[in-house]
Parts: structure tokens; sequence; C-alpha cells
């Protein structure tokens, strides 16, 4: 049976001070679970989260991670400096990324290989914007994003990934799919998975990343084949947090 996991992006928010205080917070309040929880933390506050994390149930994730493993690429880092960190997780290709930054399918490729070659879990980001889902292409948008990263490093690379569904729609505007659209998804990303690997497919894990809060958690966590969430502005909050977790 898979285990079920929670995963905060604390994306570009925080101090020093409150970043301390609210990883202090969600390990406070941690108990006994069937289910596993990791935050994503801006790059600067690793070292000193990563410090505050050990030996407590919390993983430590990256909110992104270098498509290069050396060299003269100013700003950017290494997943051996990542894992330097402990830092279990990675985010590669979210929305954010992808829609601000430029990230392709086939970086995103990249630097999920690189995580995977330092040890670290990728957790890959697929989904579509409004216009694609308006004009029906939900499943071809997400084909070609897990197309990209099984071309690059094969199927057998997911049995140790994660994947999640961000309809990129429902991010940061407050909107969320409905439990039956977001399953509806996700049961199509593991059929695409299982027509590539049965054993794979039944295993991986695939997050609901769509705005999901306290009060909706658990209807979308009730459904067959959403394994969690990866969740944005309510990983800020250690009560609100801990709720969605708590709430699998």
């Amino acid at each position: 049976m898979r285990r079920s996991l929670v995963v905060g992006n604390w994306k570009m928010n925080g101090t020093l001070a409150s970043s301390e205080l609210l990883a202090k917070g969600i390990i406070a309040g941690l108990d006994s679970n069937n289910a596993d929880i990791a935050i994503c933390v801006p790059y600067v506050y690793l070292p000193c989260v990563s410090e505050l994390v050990k030996g407590t149930a919390l993983a430590l994730g990256s909110q992104n991670i270098a498509d290069k493993s050396t060299g003269a690429f100013t700003g950017e880092i290494s997943a051996t400096m990542l894992r330097e960190f402990n830092c279990k997780y990675a985010l590669v290709g979210h929305s954010e990324r992808r829609t601000f930054y430029g990230d392709t399918n086939e970086s995103v490729a990249a630097r999920f290989s690189q995580a995977q070659q330092q040890n670290i879990i990728p957790i890959l980001c697929v989904g579509e914007t409004l216009e694609q889902r308006e004009q029906n292409q939900t499943f071809e948008v997400i084909n070609d994003q897990l197309d990209a990263v099984i071309n690059l490093v094969g199927v057998a690379a997911f049995n140790s990934a994660v994947i999640a569904y961000e309809p990129v729609w429902a991010i940061g505007t407050g909107k969320t799919a409905s439990d039956e659209q977001a399953q509806e998804v996700h049961y199509y990303i593991r059929q695409y998975m299982a027509a590539k690997d049965q054993v794979i497919a039944d295993k991986i894990q695939i997050l609901y990343g769509g705005s999901a809060k306290p009060d909706n958690a658990k209807g979308l966590f009730a459904m067959p084949d959403i394994d969690g969430g990866l969740i944005g502005g309510a990983s800020l909050d250690a009560e609100s947090f801990l709720k969605i977790f708590h709430s699998i």
C-alpha cells in the first residue's frame, strides 16, 4: 500500500527567525502518522532548518535544483551542494519555474536526473494552464512533461521519484480543482505510468498541488489516486499545515 506524503513549499517567503519558528512549530505538532512529511525551504535557510529537522520525522527538500552537476553557472545550486544539507527531496518543474524562469520539459528532465545522481528524490511537477484546460489539452500537456523525463532517464527512474499534479490555474488563485477533477487527472497519470510499468504505477506517490487547504484536504486525499499534497500558502502556518497533514 502506498504511503501518503505531504510537502510544504515555502516559496520565497520568510526570514531566518520565522523559518526557524515555523519548522519548530511543525516538528512540535507531529505525532505518529502513517504518512510522510517534508518542507521545501528557500536555499539560504537550508542550513539552519537542516539542523532543526535532524532526528525528526520532518524531511527537508529544495525548491529547485541545477540541471548541471558543477561549473560556471552563476546563481545555480547543484545536487551535490543540496545533498550536504541532507535534502531528501527536490522540486523539479514547478509551474512557477516553468512560467517565470523558462524551465522547459528538457531542462526539467535534466534537473530530475541530477537529483537522482545524488540520491535526492525528485518531485516532478506537471500540470496545465487554464488556457490549456479550456482547449482540452490537459492530458497532452502532461504526456509531454512525463515523456521528456522518461526519454532521458527511463521509466525505471520513477522507482525513486514523486509526481505532483499542479493545475496551474489553481495555484495562488484561491481556486481549487474539485475532488473529482483532481482524481481524474491523477488517475490518468497513474494509467500513463501503468502502460510503462505496472509495478511503478502501483507504488508511485502522486500528489495534488493546487491550493489545498485544511477545509478541502480531506476530500482530496480521500480520492483513490491522490496520495497527498504539495502545499503552498497553507504550509506557511504550522497549524494549517499540520491540519492538512493530519487529515490523511
